[in-house]
């Protein structure tokens, strides 16, 4: 992963969820406050501005800026956990423009990390961490696999969207949605759509790369 990818992953990211953003508002209003998809376009646009404004920076910097931009901009529990997991997520890449697949790996592994810690989540608790958790697993599977593969990530974006319509079936444990009990089955976790789609971003750069 070099510093342009990794741009153009926040780029997509910011593409997709832009495009998503009154479904994730629409999916928010039956278990939320219906602002999700706002909240997460609002700060993925800064981080897109951010991205222009400072064309000289490394891996370690980018990261860092979308961490403090996102935990800056982002409204709720998802600014405070996609910004301090990137801040963490920063603190694991290198000073430079480029690391290797396994590096970029421990990074997303400290970003995932931070976000269990903050939001005391696990897979079954319908949240963000039912995609991110075993999306981790895979990847730490991919480690010796050749960086960049375009079958492994393209699969995790598929893996990634079905653990996220899972969450449907699951009855929510954390945040504002559990005080709904019983009554947040049939919903799909706004916050796993969001996930679900940063693996299509990554997924959708990794084709692009390689192509």
């Amino acid at each position: 992963m070099d510093q342009v990818a990794f741009r153009q992953l926040w780029r997509r990211f910011a593409e997709l969820i832009h495009e998503n953003r009154e479904v994730l508002n629409d999916l928010d209003a039956a278990i939320g406050d219906a602002d999700h998809g706002s909240n997460m376009d609002r700060g993925l646009g800064k981080v897109v501005e951010a991205f222009n404004a400072n064309s000289e920076a490394s891996l370690h910097a980018d990261a860092k800026l979308v961490g403090m931009t996102l935990m800056s901009t982002v409204g709720g529990a998802s600014g405070a956990l996609w910004g301090s997991g990137m801040l963490k997520f920063s603190t694991a890449l290198p000073d430079a423009a480029v690391v290797e697949w396994s590096g970029f790996i421990d990074a997303l592994d400290a970003f995932v990390e931070a976000l269990s810690k903050r939001g005391q989540a696990v897979v079954g608790d319908k949240t963000m961490m039912d995609v991110f958790l075993p999306a981790m697993t895979e990847l730490r599977d991919s480690v010796d696999v050749q960086e960049g593969s375009e079958e492994i990530v393209v699969a995790l974006a598929e893996h990634a969207k079905g653990w996220s319509d899972a969450t449907r079936d699951l009855v929510a444990r954390r945040g504002r949605a559990a005080y709904l009990g019983e009554r947040s089955i049939g919903h799909i976790d706004p916050g796993s759509v969001s996930a679900a789609l940063w693996f299509q971003a990554l997924a959708d750069t990794v084709r692009d790369q390689v192509s």
